[in-house]
């Protein structure tokens, strides 16, 4: 992403999701395995010939959903980057598998915000490149909405500069 005497060497993206990301993302993971951890602790309650086996169900998926819950905000806060150049969007994701992903301005054919309605709660959005790869849309999240916001302004004005038919 720089360039030196016509080269050009990569570096991380330099910007991070909103810092609100992480309750966003914690708040995704209790949806995610509270519910189950629920039901079967309630069944285990009124249904006494399973208790054991609800409840020792329960336990293990409740530690792990926690587990989860705590690390996994914190982990994802500091691998996923992003950046915005004149030349490209640059997208790094990922804990286990590391995956950078970029997006030629040339090649951009829509710029999309969302807010889910748990992102609105936490006062984010997401901003979706939508380009002509088969690997499919640039993801950017947890971005804080005015910040999504400015940043599709932004893509929009330097795509509608950049030549290229977006193929």
């Amino acid at each position: 992403m720089t360039t030196g005497e016509g080269t050009i060497r990569l570096r991380p993206p330099r910007n991070a999701p909103a810092r609100r990301a992480v309750g966003w993302w914690r708040a995704r993971w209790l949806l995610l395995t509270a519910p189950p951890v629920v039901v079967l602790g309630l069944l285990g309650a009124f249904i006494a010939p399973a208790r054991f086996w609800l409840l020792t169900a329960a336990a293990p998926l409740g530690v792990a959903g926690l587990l989860c819950t705590v690390l996994f905000p914190l982990w994802w806060y500091r691998t996923h980057r992003w950046e915005v150049t004149d030349e490209a969007v640059y997208v790094s994701t990922g804990v286990f598998l590391r995956e950078w992903r970029i997006a030629p301005m040339s090649r951009i054919q829509t710029v999309d915000t969302v807010r889910g309605p748990l992102e609105q709660v936490f006062g984010l959005a997401t901003v979706t490149v939508t380009t002509a790869s088969a690997k499919g849309a640039v993801q950017i999240e947890g971005l804080a909405h005015e910040a999504a916001a400015e940043l599709a302004e932004r893509l929009t004005r330097i795509t509608q500069g950049t030549p290229g038919d977006a193929t």
